[in-house]
């Protein structure tokens, strides 16, 4: 199958002009002025033309917070999260996801999250995972960090080490260094990210033991990317520090993400190094003053493209930042190297939107998983 999209406006992130592109076996082949169609429609291979006049080609979505089995349990049994499905991917434009084991690690296991992982791949997107889970030090699959990703294709980092929250392990810093380290060293074995994703709660020690990891130990600030920085005013600040070292941080999307990004960029944060995620399936609980369950929602996938047309919409950042927080940044933090951007040779991850950022098409992996706002794949069961 060849899948031609014509005259379309094409952010790259950055814009780029408009072009037609060409997807031929999963990448994107050609992108230039005016395709010949006539020359591909002569060779008796199926094409798919797709009109994209009047409509923006970006980059697939990369969510690298997502919680593929699902998550919560905080308020009992009856409060475990159900697990992801393909539409909710292809409904949010997610072409790109890596799951990871929250609070309940007891009835949620690595071998799980790696078979659903798995079975979302083959179902149509890219599903990506990290070993370990809140609690430190961390379970694995093959005996150590190390061994799960040099010897499990899915694993492509650590998480989600949790830090100044009451539901963590409590970990020193020492046993935080010793994480990162052996994670790092089994990412550079095998070619991999290594990055130690951190799950950050609202206590007093904030980001300080990350900082120390950066400033104290031998160990690369592209190793340690922390999330839900956008927890409180007080991390964001601190997460903008961080990306001076040269770390990567994440905010958990939502309807708060227009005043931080706003409160990050105020405090001098690299905008290249912001990534946004939606921590879908995911438990959002509230608690009291005493750690007291007080409510509990589950996040929603779709929360992420929701908060990228907020950012683009609002013109606090430029489309091109806007779509960079969830592409061409979060590839560059995972070593995604062929995802991310719209280039000659990249997978042909793609998403086209209507005017007023309606989502339109999704192409994932070169196959059109929606198009002309029909979802075209179904999961398995559904």
């Amino acid at each position: 199958m060849i899948t031609i999209i014509t005259g379309v406006d094409v952010f790259a992130p950055v814009y780029s002009g408009i072009n037609d592109v060409v997807i031929i076996g999963g990448r994107i082949a050609l992108i230039e002025k005016e395709t010949d169609i006539e020359k591909y429609l002569a060779l008796d291979i199926p094409v798919n033309i797709i009109t994209g006049e009047g409509k923006m080609l970006t980059p697939g979505i990369i969510d690298p917070h997502v919680h593929l089995i699902g998550g919560g349990g905080e308020g009992g049994y009856h409060t475990r999260t159900p697990e992801t499905h393909i539409g909710q991917f292809i409904d949010a434009g997610i072409t790109t996801a890596v799951g990871l084991i929250g609070t309940d690690k007891t009835s949620r296991s690595l071998e799980a999250l790696y078979a659903k992982s798995k079975a979302l791949t083959a179902e149509g997107i890219t599903a990506l995972m990290y070993t370990g889970n809140y609690q430190v030090p961390p379970p694995t699959i093959t005996g150590t960090l190390e061994r799960d990703l040099y010897l499990i294709d899915t694993v492509i980092g650590t998480a989600e080490i949790a830090i100044s929250d009451h539901r963590s392990s409590q970990p020193t810093t020492m046993e935080l260094a010793k994480i990162v380290a052996e994670t790092r060293v089994g990412g550079m074995t095998a070619g991999k990210a290594g990055v130690t994703h951190f799950h950050t709660g609202g206590g007093r020690a904030g980001l300080s033991q990350l900082k120390a990891l950066i400033e104290d130990y031998d160990l690369p600030a592209h190793n340690i990317y922390p999330t839900h920085v956008n927890r409180t005013d007080d991390l964001i600040e601190e997460a903008a520090g961080l990306t001076k070292l040269g770390a990567y941080v994440d905010m958990t999307a939502g309807e708060d993400i227009i005043a931080d990004v706003e409160k990050f960029k105020a405090a001098g944060g690299d905008m290249e190094r912001l990534t946004l995620s939606s921590d879908g399936n995911g438990s959002l609980p509230v608690f009291d003053a005493a750690g007291n369950l007080q409510g509990l929602e589950v996040a929603t996938l779709k929360t992420l493209t929701d908060s990228v047309k907020a950012l683009h919409d609002s013109g606090v950042l430029s489309t091109g930042e806007a779509l960079s927080t969830v592409t061409q940044n979060t590839a560059a933090v995972l070593q995604l190297h062929e995802k991310g951007r719209i280039a000659e040779g990249m997978h042909a991850d793609l998403l086209l939107f209507d005017e007023g950022f309606k989502l339109d098409t999704v192409i994932a992996k070169g196959k059109v998983l929606r198009q002309y706002g029909k979802t075209l794949v179904k999961g398995t069961f559904e």
